[in-house]
């Protein structure tokens, strides 16, 4: 590129922009390169165009995804600092344009593929990807390196032939006009270096900020056993949930809860958590969720009909394949659109089947009430629907008498959904019930539960919240639950399933204890 083509401020602004890509480049490989945890498993493993699989495959093979990190963070520090150095600037944009396009092909923001990669604004086609990989041909086609940069020390200049007169003494001094281009020359050379001096400052600074705030900010409000906002990722997964057979169909073992996804939480006294529950999962937080979950080896989601749509757009985006139970609840009752509220129950069934539900069970409040007020025909009518239409049938409930009267009118699902937890916490022993209890009869649940031949799904067992997992989770399995279902926010997805995994090889190992048979 010629200089005389060219005013000084364009050239300027050429050089500036060299100066802020490189700037980002270099610090978004430093960030990677001081974190241990960082991987670009996650950004692989979201990918859903047309080198989808490809990128998977990397995200779930150790040996090229280790291969993949460490490209990518030196790639971007080595890119950074040429670009900002003006060391062949040439080469450096045209590197960061190839590895800018892996990104944009990686996850490019079309329509319906735009899930799962955090952005701070709304894209259609165009994303700051698109956009600095264009300003990076412009560098590439336009290079300023050997203007203002490296690059002018090792630039060719013409040289002008020297005339010298014999004398008795021989010349050696430099001619004066050669001196000053070769000043020129160096000046130019490391004129943009004090920029890389200011971006060493900055990023001290802020890793200093950092450091600060981890510990006055985070350590503070935590125990010395857990950390806030520091849920174990992936890579502390300690292999995938196993699973189990109900008729044709496998499940697995531990199964996500639908609850908190759908906005609802047993949230005691605490009137605003429900509205705290809706707020945190957006849509791509449930898909993201949802995601998590497959990743660990859960395969079942287990929830009513308003999630129905959410988990078909999350199937058609290609996005996973998790399937689901339906409770076949969760709405209120319209006298405006149905006679009567088990019509309307009836047509959730339905709707639910339509969506794909690999199984519907009827919910634990709801066959509780039937059974309590004797109308096992609608019982059995709601269960018919289900059978007619092929899919597994299951019953639930909260109270083990529920359970007990199903089986004397010769009720045999292809599964139990029932609630199982100790009383080993201290609100379980109120006098009065606080939205704080789901399964009133341990003792008597576990004895009849092992008594019947079907799988059992245990539900509640950490009773909204008020028992941790790692007692929860042994607790249901030791005493006859062949799964369990439970309610999991993404950042808790790993910790869960490492505890069921846990939970299960101390039951292979003999060292928790089981009476009934696996089921399933």
């Amino acid at each position: 590129m010629s200089n005389n083509r060219y005013s000084n401020r364009q050239l300027g602004m050429l050089v500036a922009l060299r100066l802020v890509i490189g700037w980002h480049f270099l610090y978004e490989g430093l960030v990677k390169l001081v974190s241990p945890e960082w991987s670009a498993a996650s950004y692989l493993e979201v990918s859903g165009w047309i080198f989808a699989p490809l990128f998977q495959w990397m995200a779930e093979t150790p040996s090229v995804l280790a291969v993949v990190d460490v490209l990518n963070i030196w790639g971007l520090i080595l890119i950074g600092l040429a670009l900002m150095l003006g060391l062949f600037s040439r080469l450096a944009a045209v590197l960061a344009m190839v590895l800018l396009g892996l990104y944009y092909i990686a996850n490019p923001p079309f329509i319906g593929l735009d899930f799962g990669v955090p952005t701070e604004g709304n894209y259609l086609w165009v994303n700051k990807v698109l956009v600095e990989f264009f300003a990076c041909a412009i560098l590439a086609f336009f290079p300023t390196g050997d203007i203002l940069g490296l690059d002018a020390l090792f630039k060719r200049r013409p040289q002008k032939r020297q005339t010298f007169k014999l004398s008795k003494e021989i010349n050696t001094k430099v001619p004066e006009e050669q001196a000053d281009v070769g000043r020129r020359q160096l000046l130019k050379g490391l004129a943009t270096v004090p920029a890389l001096g200011v971006f060493g400052y900055a990023f001290l600074r802020k890793t200093k900020w950092q450091s600060w705030e981890e510990q006055n900010l985070v350590d503070a409000v935590t125990s010395p056993s857990t950390k806030l906002f520091d849920p174990a990722g992936l890579q502390e997964l300690k292999g995938q949930i196993p699973k189990g057979n109900i008729k044709d169909t496998e499940f697995s073992r531990l199964i996500l809860g639908g609850n908190l996804l759908s906005g609802y939480a047993h949230s005691r006294d605490l009137i605003y958590v429900s509205e705290l529950v809706k707020a945190y999962h957006n849509k791509d937080k449930i898909f993201a969720t949802l995601l998590t979950a497959e990743k660990c080896g859960i395969n079942t989601l287990l929830t009513n009909p308003i999630l129905c749509t959410l988990i078909d757009e999350y199937w058609k985006r290609g996005i996973g394949k998790i399937q689901f139970i339906s409770d076949c609840s969760g709405l209120e009752y319209d006298k405006g659109v149905y006679p009567t509220p088990f019509d309307e129950y009836i047509a959730r069934i339905q709707r639910a089947i339509d969506y794909g539900a690999t199984a519907c069970y009827i919910q634990g409040e709801t066959a509780d009430y039937y059974m309590e007020h004797g109308e096992v025909d609608k019982l059995a009518k709601a269960m018919d629907v289900v059978r007619d239409n092929g899919v597994l049938l299951g019953i639930g409930a909260h109270r083990i008498e529920t359970i007990e009267k199903c089986v004397e009118v010769g009720f045999e699902p292809d599964f139990w959904m029932k609630t199982l937890h100790h009383h080993d916490y201290w609100s379980a022993h109120h006098n009065e019930w606080h939205d704080n209890m789901y399964c009133f009869n341990p003792e008597r649940t576990i004895e009849f539960m092992n008594s019947l031949p079907q799988p059992v799904i245990a539900f509640k067992t950490m009773a909204a919240g008020a028992i941790h997992p790692s007692s929860a989770f042994r607790y249901a399995l030791a005493n006859g639950a062949d799964f369990i279902c439970a309610g999991m926010y993404d950042f808790q997805m790993v910790d869960d399933a490492n505890v069921a995994l846990e939970a299960l090889s101390e039951l292979h190992a003999g060292v928790l204890k089981r009476q009934r048979p696996w089921m399933a």
